[in-house]
């Protein structure tokens, strides 16, 4: 339970911090951006961090710039 909880925190501080960042308006609401923040953790997160346990900054910065490739792909389509 408590991994959950931490993932969705975690999805939601890298969608907010995604959403800070990218020049322009980003009309989505708090569950999209919590979604955005999870799938750019994955995605971005997981081949950054090869298998290693733990939090790396370039795990962090790699899930920001995967959910700010989301938001360009999802504005734009």
């Amino acid at each position: 339970m408590f991994k959950l909880i931490s993932i969705i925190f975690s999805g939601l501080l890298v969608g907010l911090a995604a959403r800070y960042i990218y020049p322009g308006p980003v009309p989505m609401g708090l569950g999209r951006t919590i979604l955005l923040g999870i799938a750019g953790s994955l995605v971005a997160g997981l081949a950054a961090n090869r298998g290693r346990d733990g939090i790396s900054r370039a795990g962090c910065l790699a899930s920001v710039l995967g959910a700010l490739v989301l938001i360009f792909i999802g504005r734009h389509l």
